[in-house]
């Protein structure tokens, strides 16, 4: 079967190219993708090529295919897997293989997002990696992806009990939250699964730092204060652009107290330290944001983890557990992932965002791989629709829901270019 996607074969060598499929075997399932979004992720590997841990190192001789964001439909179903999976209906995949670093979009040559079609071995659908999905939309699946890393995160933290050996997981309720470098789309799903949390398990005060005044000023848009607000959360934006050293600004503003919880959504060494200076008494600061260099370090208070308990942890990816729970609250609209999302474009237009991903401002890239449309933010839509109808239609449906990505505007894309399903 002929496909079109996108492979990396090296170091910067991505490729948009025609190739074959292998026959599916009967333990096998071929997946239809119809949207996947670009990840920070992606773009790491695509610089690292064979020396990226999830990359192998025979890619130069069997490219894998990128993408690990995706979603689309069962096109067809293996003998093995006709009475579980019925062809035609949606999915999502978890991509944090059980016990496996191989991963979709890292790892395999037949398996990954930014392609038309791809298989999904059987091996990894024996360990549930592959989840039936209900709802309407191909781009909250593929924002799902993304939201339950953030899950993970928040999961992977914890604390202490005095007297006790116990160590309650979460973020602290009622607690001080700080996202360091917390203006770009991860941060913003951060915040906004922060303040889905139930009541009782919610922080009392969100603090989110960033150095462009841009990406504040949309941050501050698509989630407000007053909403965080109605959820009894304090809610800060803090341009910390002018500050050497912000770490006595960010202790300011908790009267001294500190940060019960510090996450750094930028691997930046500088970041890392402040986060350590302004930890509380029992906080834990999780690496977020993976570094690209194997060597990434920073000085660290060791005085402190001894006797005031501080924790320094990392996380990436998640569990099943919480791509359901992202999937959920998605559906049930306590967490609107079209707020991350600030470009849509097509296959055509995937290699050359990813290559240069920290180069295009905004938010989520979300690609559409049955159709070709260049690179395009949200917010030109308008001008471009004085010339080009579907850009205009886009405009007006984003309008009407506050500026962002929307099931309606999804929908005009792929009847404008006759995609059926």
């Amino acid at each position: 079967m002929k496909v079109k996607g996108v492979r990396l074969y090296g170091a910067e060598d991505l490729r948009t190219e025609e190739f074959d499929l292998p026959e599916l075997q009967e333990d096998e399932i071929l997946l239809r993708i119809i949207s996947d979004s670009l990840c920070m992720s992606t773009w790491k590997e695509s610089k690292l090529g064979a020396e990226h841990i999830r990359v192998p190192n025979d890619v130069s001789e069997h490219p894998i295919i990128i993408g690990h964001e995706f979603s689309g439909i069962i096109a067809k179903v293996g003998s093995k897997w006709k009475e579980e999976y019925k062809e035609g209906e949606r999915f999502a995949v978890l991509p944090g293989i059980p016990g496996c670093m191989g991963a979709p979009g890292y790892s395999f040559p037949y398996f990954g997002g930014d392609v038309t079609y791809c298989i999904i071995p059987g091996n990894i659908i024996e360990k549930g990696c592959l989840l039936h999905y209900s709802g309407q939309t191909f781009y909250e699946v593929s924002m799902a992806e993304p939201i339950y890393c953030i899950i993970g995160g928040f999961h992977a933290n914890f604390h202490t009990t005095d007297q006790s050996y116990e160590k309650p997981i979460g973020v602290k309720p009622g607690g001080n939250t700080i996202i360091l470098g917390g203006c770009g789309p991860m941060g913003l799903g951060a915040v906004s699964y922060a303040l889905a949390l139930e009541p009782d398990k919610r922080p009392g005060r969100i603090v989110v730092t960033e150095v462009k005044s841009d990406r504040l000023k949309r941050a501050e848009e698509v989630i407000s204060k007053a909403y965080a607000a109605e959820k009894n959360v304090e809610l800060m934006f803090v341009n910390t652009a002018d500050y050497g050293d912000e770490s006595e600004l960010l202790m300011e503003l908790t009267g001294g107290y500190g940060y019960d919880d510090v996450f750094i959504f930028a691997p930046i060494r500088r970041l890392a330290e402040t986060g350590n200076k302004i930890l509380a008494m029992d906080g834990c600061m999780n690496l977020f944001a993976g570094p690209a260099d194997k060597a990434f370090s920073a000085e660290m208070n060791l005085y402190d983890c001894h006797y005031r308990r501080t924790k320094i942890i990392g996380s990436s990816g998640g569990s099943k557990q919480d791509l359901l729970d992202a999937l959920e609250l998605i559906s049930r609209k306590k967490l609107d992932p079209s707020l991350m999302i600030t470009h849509i474009g097509g296959i055509d237009a995937i290699a050359e965002a990813t290559k240069n991903l920290p180069q295009i401002p905004g938010g989520k890239k979300l690609m559409y791989l049955p159709i070709e449309m260049p690179l395009t933010a949200i917010t030109d839509f308008r001008k471009k629709g004085e010339t080009n109808e579907l850009f205009r239609m886009l405009a007006d449906s984003c309008d009407i829901h506050n500026g962002l990505w929307n099931p309606e505007a999804e929908d005009i894309l792929l009847k404008y270019f006759d995609v059926t399903f």
